[in-house]
């Protein structure tokens, strides 16, 4: 009796060990820190300088070994090699990051050196070579200035989501609620994923030569009509259409049945259920799609050339003028230099200056999208 009541005080005493050894959380960020420092020590000594390939090559083989060195040593072979397949998707990770954050900082430095208050507030009319040359020497500042450009993109775009967004998300309803997998709805189908891929020179080429025909056959006096910001407007539709109809035919889809045939039970009509329920329940799904579609074309070039063409002052007229983008903007301004030769970096600099407001434009857009998606959003019930 006595020997069973030590047992059982040992028992309690001593309680089975249920969790296994596991390594500090900052181990795995220690060892990555040191990698690299290794690595770059390493790309001194055999190349003579710091090398980004072969430091970053280095210190991924590094961290590997050394993180299923330690692991393996103190946590073991299986949880060893569940940290080096946790390495590796964090530093695939890391790797796709790099050319993003690169281009950020490439932009964000050319750009943010060369931007002012005057640069977002004039055109290039009037501009010329000679005022280049002084800015080079250093005799004057950084003249002219892309705000028709900003006026340009904000138009166009516009333009183009009031065609595109509502035959984009009323296509959708058709596939998803009413089409049920008829030919019709088969054909839409792989029209869209036609579209989707089609370059965006082909769209540019489709609605320069659509109100091309327009003008010669119907309007034999309005030849300018062919290369406006509607037509560019028109092109980026077609660029966006296809997008807008995927992501929207994908979030209605995934509005639980339930909820339809709860109205349909009720006595509500399909259209009403689809006003009151079906959209408002997808809506913030929408917007991020709609967002995407956005900044697909926001950023296009070639079938803003086409259709639109180049323009050194402002025009606010949609239907009339050769209107400028900001793509087209910078693709122009390194392209054909007000002033050839050395004076050329001062477009250089304009172009950047362009291009930081054009990402910027970008990402305010994203966040905007992201907090209407984000009221929108059907609140969690109990």
């Amino acid at each position: 009796m006595t020997t069973m009541n030590t047992t059982t005080e040992a028992a309690v005493s001593k309680p089975a060990k249920l969790t296994s050894k596991q390594l500090p959380k900052a181990t795995p960020w220690i060892i990555a820190v040191a990698s690299i420092l290794v690595a770059i020590v390493i790309s001194f000594i055999a190349f003579g300088g710091f090398n980004i390939p072969v430091v970053a090559v280095l210190a991924g083989l590094i961290n590997a070994i050394a993180v299923f060195a330690v692991s393996a040593s103190y946590e073991g072979r299986r949880k060893a090699v569940d940290r080096i397949a946790t390495t590796i998707v964090t530093s695939t990770f890391v790797l796709a990051c790099v050319p993003l954050i690169s281009l950020l900082w490439l932009t964000v430095s050319k750009g943010g050196a060369a931007i002012s208050g005057d640069l977002l507030t004039r055109t290039m009319l009037g501009m010329k070579g000679v005022l280049d040359q002084q800015y080079i020497a250093g005799e004057a500042t950084l003249a002219g200035g892309f705000y028709h450009a900003i006026v340009g993109t904000v138009l166009i775009t516009l333009a183009a989501c009031v065609i595109s967004i509502p035959i984009g998300v009323l296509t959708a309803i058709y596939l998803v609620e009413y089409s049920n997998k008829n030919r019709l709805g088969k054909a839409i189908t792989f029209l869209v994923d036609v579209m989707t891929g089609i370059p965006s020179i082909v769209a540019g080429l489709f609605a320069f030569a659509l109100f091309s025909t327009i003008a010669n056959v119907l309007l034999p006096g309005a030849a300018g009509i062919a290369k406006t910001g509607f037509t560019a407007a028109v092109a980026l539709s077609v660029l966006m259409i296809p997008i807008v109809v995927r992501n929207t035919e994908e979030i209605l889809r995934l509005v639980p049945m339930d909820l339809r045939e709860a109205s349909y039970a009720l006595g509500v009509p399909k259209w009403k259920t689809i006003v009151k329920i079906v959209l408002p329940t997808s809506v913030s799904g929408i917007l991020s799609g709609v967002t995407i579609a956005i900044a697909r074309v926001i950023g296009e070039t070639a079938p803003i050339m086409v259709t639109a063409g180049f323009a050194k002052t402002l025009n606010w007229n949609l239907f009339s003028g050769w209107m400028s983008t900001l793509p087209t903007f910078i693709y122009d301004s390194q392209l054909r230099p007000v002033s050839p030769g050395a004076a050329a970096l001062a477009s250089s600099e304009r172009a950047w200056a362009a291009a930081l407001v054009l990402v910027a434009l970008v990402m305010v857009l994203n966040l905007f999208a992201r907090i209407i998606a984000k009221v929108l959003a059907p609140k969690a019930g109990r």
